[in-house]
């Protein structure tokens, strides 16, 4: 009887187990069905082999209830910021602070004057499209004409943040970001139009409907359809957008809750924090006692929080907010970027429009153009490293170069040591680099921009208050009432 039921036994384990942890488990003889049916096989055979379900080995994939874990740690780990701040500050988030901060005065209004002069971009873009339409201007004029327009898009922003000392940091940052989208949008704009027209001509020697053809194009340019593109979260034009039949009001109201409250942790963040850091600039590590030194190394950590708190906001809430107003259909904005286990994988993955413009309307064109799609992939990539520079350096008005070199470094980190970390190993090198890279390469920036301007030197005194109890802010923290 007890060999009865152990070949019973060995036969169930290594029939159920698809992906046995051992590929010697030894599979038993044919029984007689008596044994392998006998009523009490499957109360004395309670054990096969298995894997862990968060083994490596094991192939289970249900971790919402970890993710749901995690999302409540994050909630409660910043929740005592969101109460103290509340409760000594009141709702932090001014409107009129806001306002005030952009307009600086009640007769110069930089940053708003300067989103605003970004139509004329735009409806340029359009008149000229419509002009090579109607045929007043030819493929060739109208394309150096296009690339004029987006030069005098990049430069304009430029020049005003840097000769007009009345604009402040926090929107030189928004309108610097803007130009940038626009930029990326209207050369889509362009570029994508070229190609429709391309496609019509081998049309135009043997189809008599070319007319036809030619007016569906022209209605596609209006000025509904191009600010339709241009609030879409997108970055990549095309004639026909997916839609959704309605808009949702309940998961509107679902990502603009989330948006309020991801500032309000932010902004929490910023004065509990990173404010403090800037604050003790003056301080050497070795003369602080220990409470300030535990501060200052949480402080450090604070960045990387509000960084990432940010990117939530811009790639999962914004868009996601957008794309249901305008019942935009495509909401692919990101991939699996925290399973990566490359830093290539996670380029491919942490921004689907940027990653997509880029192959679009760079990529592609390079290889068009006989350049090897090794060489072609550097050159997209250094494009993305100066353009992260410029968004970072220019508004602040100094250009050291931290966000290039600190790309350049994950770059080489990717091309040396990828093939070394693998699996697991390789996620958590990713996970390092972005952990240790980002971070430290912005704060960096702030903490110089901080010491070099005249607000810090106006406040600077060290042996009258202490750096915890000053009343100094960081430059750019604009959404906090005063105390």
């Amino acid at each position: 009887m007890r060999k009865r039921f152990s070949s019973v036994c060995s036969s169930s384990s290594t029939e159920e187990d698809s992906a046995s942890l051992y590929d010697t488990v030894p599979i038993s003889a044919a029984d007689p069905p008596d044994e392998q049916e006998h009523p009490y096989a499957s109360l004395l055979c309670c054990h096969r082999v298995q894997d862990s379900l968060l083994s490596s080995n094991s192939s289970f994939t249900g971790y919402r209830g970890i993710l749901n874990w995690i999302i409540i740690l994050l909630v409660l780990t910043h929740a005592h910021l969101f109460l103290e701040n509340f409760i000594q500050h009141g709702y932090l988030i001014d409107v009129k602070k806001v306002l005030e901060h952009l307009i600086e005065d009640n007769c110069n209004w930089p940053s708003v004057n300067l989103i605003l002069a970004a139509n004329m971009f735009a409806v340029t873009a359009l008149l000229l499209e419509r002009s090579q339409e109607k045929g007043v201007l030819s493929p060739v004029n109208a394309r150096r004409l296009h690339l004029t327009n987006l030069g005098f898009l990049l430069l304009f922003p430029a020049a005003v943040i840097v000769h007009e000392p009345t604009i402040s940091t926090g929107g030189a940052f928004f309108s610097l970001w803007f130009y940038t989208v626009l930029g990326m949008k209207l050369y889509s704009y362009q570029e994508a139009n070229r190609w429709y027209r391309q496609a019509r001509l081998p049309d135009a020697e043997t189809d008599n409907n070319v007319s036809v053809a030619q007016r569906v194009h022209n209605e596609h340019l209006t000025l509904r359809g191009l600010y339709y593109f241009l609030l879409a979260p997108t970055l990549c034009y095309q004639r026909d957008f997916p839609r959704t039949p309605k808009v949702r009001v309940n998961k509107l109201l679902h990502r603009l809750l989330e948006m309020v409250i991801v500032v309000q942790i932010m902004v929490a963040i910023v004065q509990q924090w990173i404010e403090p850091i800037f604050q003790r600039s003056e301080y050497s590590f070795s003369t602080m006692d220990i409470t300030m030194r535990v501060e200052h190394l949480v402080g450090l950590a604070a960045p990387a929080h509000f960084l990432w708190l940010l990117f939530f906001f811009l790639s999962h809430s914004y868009l996601n907010f957008c794309a249901e107003l305008l019942r935009f259909g495509d909401r692919h904005f990101y991939g699996d970027w925290w399973n990566a286990t490359t830093l290539i994988a996670f380029w491919k993955n942490w921004s689907i429009p940027c990653q997509r413009w880029c192959h679009r309307h760079v990529y592609t064109r390079l290889v068009e153009n006989n350049v090897p799609p090794s060489q072609a992939e550097l050159l997209v990539f250094l494009m993305s490293a100066a353009l992260c520079e410029c968004m970072i350096a220019l508004p602040l008005h100094s250009c050291r170069l931290w966000i290039f070199f600190m790309m350049v470094a994950e770059l080489l980190v990717a091309v040396f040591l990828g093939n070394h970390f693998e699996g697991n190993y390789g996620n958590g090198l990713v996970w390092l680099c972005l952990l240790l890279g980002p971070p430290l390469a912005v704060t960096t920036y702030f903490h110089d921009h901080y010491i070099s301007s005249p607000h810090h030197h106006h406040h600077h005194h060290p042996s009258s208050s202490s750096p915890l109890t000053s009343d100094r802010r960081l430059p750019g923290s604009v959404f906090l009432k005063p105390h």
